[in-house]
């Protein structure tokens, strides 16, 4: 019952933001706020958008199976944010985008534009899916099996939940809503933290001494080139999925576009980057002492059940239930709201091409909720995997795409066959799956999450091939 108040609590002051946002709203609010937001506020609340409730769940677990390794692909993104920044950042401003993938459009062409929004599309509805499924299945999980409550029902009732509070004020709304709630999620993970140290009996500083002496605690891998954690593939790897998964979202940069000015958007683009690494090392920190506290007592958790195991029981006190109900509500709906929001955006303005059309983008909002809905009970019907893990190799496969379309038409001057696009996009992420498949097969090489570079590869080289030389001036 503690978890259902808390969660009702939060969502009653996420209806005050929007109702307080959403007055005399139209659709430029909902799609670009106006372009009035300050980029301070924007910067704040994008880290809670894309650390998200799956962060919350899978980084402290990783430090069991992956060490700290993780926080080489946090050095990649650190520089993936200033690339978007300086590359991608002045070509939207330039056109004064509503959705970036309008540039496609003028760049390449219009089946070329329809191509790389469809992916977005896809992507984001499974890669949200990943992420909202945290908050579902933990309350499912720890309260509503208990009273009989269909899992079916519990997600219907939580996509509603966000529904209601996105559908007037659209991203003008969710400016406000983010930078609440990371406040949440920071203050939550804090709090736990000193709770967990409390447990052990340990100081401040002998906490700090206890994670950087466990072995849990290596962040580099330079040996062994064939693992996944292996500093050059994980860096990389960081750079590409911030540059795909930010500058190539419609979902991350409508926030970023909503800033008055180019030069604030760098700003708030660069601000937010650098708060990654400090906050995944945060998480990986907590990972390690709860590693630590398991072993006191005796419990057998790792992975995505290490961190639910201690703050969702009542292990260590009701108030470490409500800050982890807290923490994992504001990650996951900061996620899910942007989503729906960039979603009905895409949809309106990209694949129906009617963005001044307020009716449409109503039903789209709500017909959007469903789908989305659909594809979180779709996730939990097959994932066996890393939560994290499953969102970047999703990542791999629908994004690289938009990459490889992007870069083409960034650093060439080379025209597209427009018509054959649809179908060059669509064969290389079935080429790189064909290629992990077979080197999986023949050698002791794994891929990770450099399979996004390698697709993107194989779609640039597929649209260069297929095109033609010819000078484009955009």
């Amino acid at each position: 019952m503690l978890i259902i108040v808390t969660i009702l609590a939060y969502f009653g002051i996420l209806l005050v933001f929007s109702k307080l946002t959403a007055k005399r709203s139209d659709n430029d609010t909902f799609y670009r706020a106006n372009r009035r937001s300050p980029w301070y506020m924007v910067a704040f609340g994008m880290v809670g958008a894309s650390i998200s409730g799956v962060t919350f769940i899978s980084v402290p677990g990783m430090a069991a199976t992956s060490d700290m390794t993780y926080l080489q692909t946090c050095m990649g993104f650190a520089v993936g944010y200033w690339v978007v920044a300086l590359v991608l950042l002045p070509i939207y401003y330039r056109y004064d985008l509503t959705t970036i993938y309008s540039y496609l459009r003028i760049r390449l062409g219009q089946r070329s534009y329809r191509a790389g929004a469809s992916f977005f599309f896809l992507s984001k509805i499974t890669g949200a899916a990943v992420r909202f499924y945290v908050v579902c299945m933990l309350l499912q999980q720890f309260v509503l099996d208990a009273w009989g409550v269909p899992f079916v029902l519990t997600v219907a009732v939580m996509v509603a939940l966000i529904w209601l509070y996105t559908r007037r004020g659209g991203v003008k709304t969710l400016v406000w809503t983010d930078t609440f709630q990371t406040l949440c999620m920071f203050t939550a993970l804090v709090l736990i933290l000193v709770h967990v140290t409390d447990a052990l009996h340990l100081s401040l500083g002998e906490a700090v001494g206890k994670v950087m002496a466990d072995s849990h605690s290596r962040v580099f891998e330079f040996d062994d080139w064939f693992s996944r954690q292996h500093f050059v593939k994980q860096f990389l790897s960081g750079i590409f999925i911030v540059v795909v998964m930010t500058g190539l979202d419609q979902d991350m940069m409508q926030k970023n576009l909503t800033c008055k000015t180019l030069t604030d958007a760098r700003k708030d683009m660069c601000c937010y980057g650098l708060a990654f690494l400090p906050a995944n090392l945060l998480f990986l920190a907590l990972g390690v002492l709860l590693m630590t506290l398991a072993q006191h007592e005796g419990l057998s958790v790792a992975g995505d059940a290490l961190l639910p195991a201690f703050a969702a029981t009542g292990r260590l006190g009701e108030a470490v239930v409500v800050f982890f109900t807290i923490g994992i509500v504001a990650a996951s709906f900061s996620s899910a709201d942007s989503a729906l929001t960039s979603l009905t955006t895409t949809y309106c303005v990209d694949l129906r091409e009617r963005p001044h059309d307020e009716q449409l983008r109503r039903r789209a909002h709500v017909g959007i909720a469903v789908v989305f809905a659909a594809a979180i009970l779709l996730f939990r019907a097959v994932n066996s995997s890393s939560l994290l893990d499953a969102i970047y190799v999703l990542c791999s496969y629908t994004y690289g795409p938009l990459l490889g379309m992007f870069a083409l038409a960034l650093f060439t001057k080379r025209a597209v066959n427009d018509r054959v696009v649809p179908y060059i996009v669509v064969a290389s992420p079935l080429l790189c799956w064909g290629i992990d498949t077979w080197v999986t097969a023949v050698s002791a090489y794994r891929f990770g999450y450099e399979l996004l570079m390698l697709n993107g590869m194989l779609t640039f080289v597929g649209l260069w091939v297929t095109g033609k030389k010819q000078q484009v001036i955009v």
